[in-house]
Order: structure tokens, then sequence, then C-alpha cells
């Protein structure tokens, strides 16, 4: 007779918040060469059973067993052999139906395409010297500099130089050139400058069919299977579950070695499928939120949404960022559509996450794609982030207002000559969303209030994998007899003032050399003659390259532009009255954050024509000018009246004070 622990009533399972709640850490499977243990949290369920098979697709299963009651609606079978190299499913019956097989929620290692979950000895995929990893030191998250890619886009070009084209491994390899002599791939990166490569979902999603990759089909990711296991398609052997494990973590030493930290894009707000999930395959219905007549609701846009708030979706998703981190060394997570999650549940990621490294860095998209059952008040949207301590949210007022309105493809921003409406949200993304008595937040395109707590919970972006790149917004923005020979300036315009605004930058891969997508807005399944880096264009944009580069190195050399607290700001930062010349300019003074120039002026003309503009008279030194950055230069910059050409910056710092 079976002794039962806290096993769900049919009251219990009347409502999903009700459910019995396991907080064990044994689910689904814990492994030793003596006893595989499997565990199933599944308190719907009539009968649960395990399918063991010797292959992870084809093949016939070799046994099937059935699973006993355990408690708190969890059902538990051990067995007493080795069983690595192993692959199995579950299988649960409901209402005298068994439903289709799953390899379970929990699954640390699948077999290709993800159907079947696999047994491994996970320390047998740690590279050498993986214990002694460490991730690059990080003082503040406003020293934070993001550069987001793409596996595939990054090195599958044939004029990449890259041997393992679309893989994990491609940031491994050193030494990697063009045809041009340029460096590519990870020296490109160093090369660079950035801090914190963001990877596009590289968990295992659903639409690539990794035993057809011939057939090269794309996909970014945003379509979750199983969010625990490295995506196969981006190993060299889907087949073997160990390889794409043990290829992502000498990913991550090899960035880490590097000097670069590794954020993974996390998508727990939906899933690719929904009667046909694991999710749904193990519990149904319990994992979603739903309308008022049953049916799935859909703040994602892809078909349904996920409810966090609920103990053991809460539970899930917590569990597994703290199995990247701890597992795979993973220093960041960017959470798509963010405001789908419920505060606590951030928050409580965030707890979790500072116990493992504090230094790890949480950011995301601050809304919805559609409205959602949770209480507005409950959602982590870009309003209720200063709830949010630690965790930092896209700031999309700064983008449209730097480049021009996501939703209008003819509209210019601020930088490309459109100064009316765009003044104050440039201002409010330099102050990094905080608190500033010179900003008029009833001017702002998307927000109301000064959300961020301090500047680092705000990244500034122009583009990002979704929408336009920024060359492409330009070409469809920028109009007139010179406009071509504008686009140069208004980029470099553009990415000055992203790299001096305060927060934590954010740059899409391949903006630093002019890449486009063809026009293409939403490439996500595009071939790769749209997505792919071409490298020909470092080359051929090399001076924009370097002018990136520079700011990066810049924004790295002078603390005033990583000011880490609002309180800093407002202490530091003092915008100027520019009158009505379309400028913004201010000042980071008294040697702002410990910096070693006493006072920055700087300013940016949005304006396709000249503009000039007073300050306060002193002897100064500039260092970029005309999309021009010379560090060491002794250009002085004297008198009362700055005169600056069309869509140009300019950066000066004081010698003395008269």
């Amino acid at each position: 007779m079976r002794i039962l622990k806290n096993h769900p009533s049919a009251d219990q399972l009347e409502s999903f918040d009700k459910y019995p709640c396991y907080d064990g850490n044994d689910l689904e499977l814990v492994y030793t060469p003596e006893q595989s243990v499997f565990t199933l949290w599944a308190p719907s369920a009539d009968r649960v059973r395990l399918n063991l098979y010797p292959a992870g697709e084809g093949e016939e299963k070799e046994e099937q067993l059935d699973m006993d009651m355990a408690e708190d609606g969890t059902w538990r079978i051990n067995v007493d052999r080795d069983l690595k190299g192993s692959f199995y499913t579950f299988q649960i019956e409901k209402d005298g139906k068994w439903l289709d097989e799953t390899p379970g929620i929990w699954a640390k290692a699948v077999g290709v395409n993800g159907d079947r979950a696999a047994v491994i000895d996970l320390r047998e995929t740690d590279p050498e010297g993986w214990e002694a990893d460490r991730a690059p030191e990080l003082k503040m998250y406003s020293d934070i500099i993001l550069y987001e890619l793409h596996h595939r886009d990054f090195s599958v070009a044939p004029d990449s130089g890259i041997e393992n084209k679309g893989k994990f491994l491609a940031l491994t390899e050193t030494g990697t050139k063009t045809p041009q002599g340029e460096a590519s791939g990870l020296d490109h990166l160093k090369e660079l400058g950035v801090t914190h490569i963001h990877i596009l979902p590289s968990f295992d999603y659903a639409t690539v069919d990794e035993a057809r990759l011939n057939d090269k089909t794309y996909n970014w990711g945003y379509d979750p299977k199983n969010y625990n296991v490295p995506e196969g398609s981006y190993s060299t052997d889907p087949a073997d579950p160990a390889a794409r494990i043990r290829e992502f973590k000498q990913m991550v030493q090899s960035l880490h070695r590097n000097g670069m930290r590794i954020v993974l894009d996390v998508v727990y707000n939906h899933t690719a499928s929904v009667e046909h999930s694991n999710f749904n395959l193990t519990v149904p219905g319990y994992f979603y939120r739903h309308n008022a007549d049953g049916s799935y609701s859909d703040a994602s846009g892809c078909g349904n949404e996920t409810a966090s708030e609920r103990a053991m979706v809460r539970h899930y998703i917590v569990e597994s960022v703290k199995f990247w981190a701890k597992e795979y060394h993973i220093d960041g997570f960017r959470f798509d559509l963010m405001g789908i999650h419920d505060i606590e549940t951030m928050n409580r990621i965030r707890e979790e996450l500072s116990k493992i490294d504090p230094t790890i860095f949480i950011y995301g998209e601050g809304w919805l794609a559609a409205d959602s059952p949770l209480p507005p008040e409950k959602r982590a949207v870009r309003a209720h982030v200063g709830q949010m301590e630690g965790i930092a949210v896209f700031c999309d007022d700064f983008r449209d207002a730097v480049r021009g309105s996501t939703f209008d493809e003819h509209a210019c921003g601020y930088a490309s000559g459109n100064i009316g409406g765009h003044y104050e949200p440039v201002k409010f993304g330099i102050v990094g969303a905080t608190q500033h008595p010179q900003v008029d937040y009833n001017g702002l395109l998307y927000s109301s209030v000064p959300y961020a707590a301090a500047p680092s919970q705000a990244v500034n972006f122009v583009a990002s994998h979704d929408g336009y790149t920024v060359i492409d917004k330009l070409r469809l923005s920028v109009t007139g007899d010179r406009a071509e020979e504008e686009l140069l300036p208004i980029d470099k315009l553009i990415h000055t003032i992203l790299l001096t605004a305060q927060g934590v930058p954010f740059i899409r891969a391949g903006e630093e050399m002019m890449q486009d997508k063809q026009g293409e807005p939403n490439s996500f399944r595009s071939p790769d003659a749209v997505n792919q880096i071409d490298w020909a264009l470092k080359a051929e944009h090399r001076g924009l390259f370097d002018y990136v580069r520079q700011l990066i190195a810049l924004r790295k050399a002078h603390p005033a532009f990583r000011i880490p607290t609002a309180e800093g700001l407002r202490q530091w930062l003092r915008f100027l009255d520019t009158g009505d010349s379309g400028v913004i300019a201010y000042t980071l003074g008294e040697h702002a954050n410990g910096d070693a120039w006493k006072e920055i002026l700087v300013a940016y003309n949005g304006n396709r024509h000249p503009a000039e503009f007073r300050i306060p008279e002193a002897e100064r030194i500039v260092v970029c000018r005309d999309g021009r950055i010379d560090p060491d230069s002794r250009e002085r910059l004297s008198g009362e009246v700055v005169r600056m050409a069309p869509s140009s910056a300019l950066i000066a710092y004081c010698v003395y004070f008269p």
C-alpha cells in the first residue's frame, strides 16, 4: 500500500491556484551510475508512465514503466541501473486519455529536436578548466556596454573567416580575418571593446529542424521548447546530447577569457505551441493564463502567455535562471516581453541570482504585446521598474526620439533633423530615465514619469533584432537631394548620443559598420542573405567602425559618462540653455564620478543645417567634433559662441576656468 503525502484532492484540482506545490530540487531526474530517480510534478494526472529509449529519435522504446504517486502532486520511480546514454519521455493519462509523450519541463539534456530527454553526466560536459572559469570583473552596472548578436547571423557568411559557422564554437575562434584583412568574430568584438555579449535565444527552440540543417531553415529562437537545454542547431552534432552542452560552455569560457561577459536572452513569457507544449503535456492548462471564457490569453502575440504569478510557474522560472547561472556561468539575462511577468516573480529572480552573483545583470522589455488578465499594477513594465531594484528596462522613448518612430517608417528622429517633440525624450535618455529637474516629463513619447531609480535601470538603444536597422531606418526617413551623403554623419551622431548618454548602452550587431537587412523590419525567418553579417562592410565603413570603437573607449576611460546614481546625475549633469537652436548641450562638472576632467561639455546638433549656441566662456580642448575623435587632441575651443556642423556632435573638456 502506497502512503501519500499531500496528494491533491478533487477540490484542489478545481482551481489552478490551489494545486499543491513541490519545492524539491530533484525534478525530473537525479542520475548516478547506480540509480536514476525520476520525479514528475503532475498533480492532475490520473496515471503517469516513464518510457525508456536507446536513441534520441526513431527506435522503439526499450521499456515502459508505471510511476507511483508521491508527495505534493509528484510521481516517482527509481531505476536501479546505470542509464547513462539512454533517452526518456514521460506520458500522463488524464480523464481516460493518454496524452502525447514529453521530455518533461526540466530536461537538461535532449536528443535531436528535443523530443526525448537524455540521461548524461553533466560533469562530463565541462571543458578543461571549467571549474576555474570566472567572468571579467564588473564594478557597476553602469560600466556595461551590451552587444546583441544571433549565433548564425554573426558567423555564417562565407567571408566571415570563421570555421564553425553559425555555431557556439564560432565565438571560441581567434585570429579570424575577412578577405580584406579585417578582424572578424571574437577578435572583432575585442577590438570594438564591448563588455557584454547578448546572445539571442540559445535554449532549445522549436522551429529549426536539427536533423535537416542543410535546408538552412532560420529563426531567431523566440519559440521555446526546452528551456534548460542549449539549442542543437548551434552545435556541431545535434544528435549528441553532450555536444551542445559542452560547446556552449566552451563559448562562455572563451568570452570570459577574452574579457567579455555573456547575457542569455530568455523567453519565459510564452511557448512555441500550446496544446502540445511540454507544459500542457505535463500539467494541462496550469502554466498558462486564461481569459474569462476559458480560452488562452495572448499578451505575447504568439498565441499564449505563461502565468508567472502561479506558485509552480514562478518556481520553474526562478530555478531555470539559477540553473543557467550555475551550470553555464551566465552573467546576465534579458527577459523577452518582461511586462507579461509579475513584479514579485522578477524580484524573486533578482534576489536568488544575487545570492549566486550580485553582478549578474537583469533587464527586459518593459511592455506587453497585448492586454493580459494579469492586473496592470502587478505587471513588470517600465512604469514599475522603481519597484524592481537591480532590474533594468529598454528605453523606447530614447530609441524613437533619436532615430525616429518605430511605428512610422518614414518619420525622422532628432538626429535626422526632426527636432520638434524629440528634444525632451532625448534628454530623458541622457539622464537614464531618472528624475532630473531640467527634464520636462510631459514631453515624452511613451512614458510620463522618470521610472528609473538609478540610470543603470535604463537600457538605451537605437536598434535591436526587432524592427529596422539604423541604416535601413535612415534610408526610409531621410530624404532630399543630399540624403545619401548625410547618412554617415547622422549615423555617427546617433551613436554619439547613444554612447555618451547615461544608463546602459545597447548595440545591435553590425550597427558599427552600417549593416542593413535590405529594408526588412521583421527578419525572424528571413534567409541568411538578409540576416547575416556582411563582413566586407567593415573595410567599406572602417571610418564608422573606428568612430564607434573610439566612442566606446572614451566612455570606458571617463567615469563621467557612467554615473551610477540619480543623485549623482542631479549633482553633476546640467543642461545648457541653447535657445531655439535645436542643439542639446550639457556639462558634466566637478570631476563627475571621479573623472580626471574637471568639466566635460557635450553637445548634439540634430539639425540638418549648421547651428550655434552660447556657452560660459572657458578654455576647452576638443576631443570629438564633426565625426572625428582624438583623445589626444590639442584643438582649443575658446569664446562663448559654439558653431556646429549639421548632424554633428561636440565633446570638449575644460583646461581651466577664468
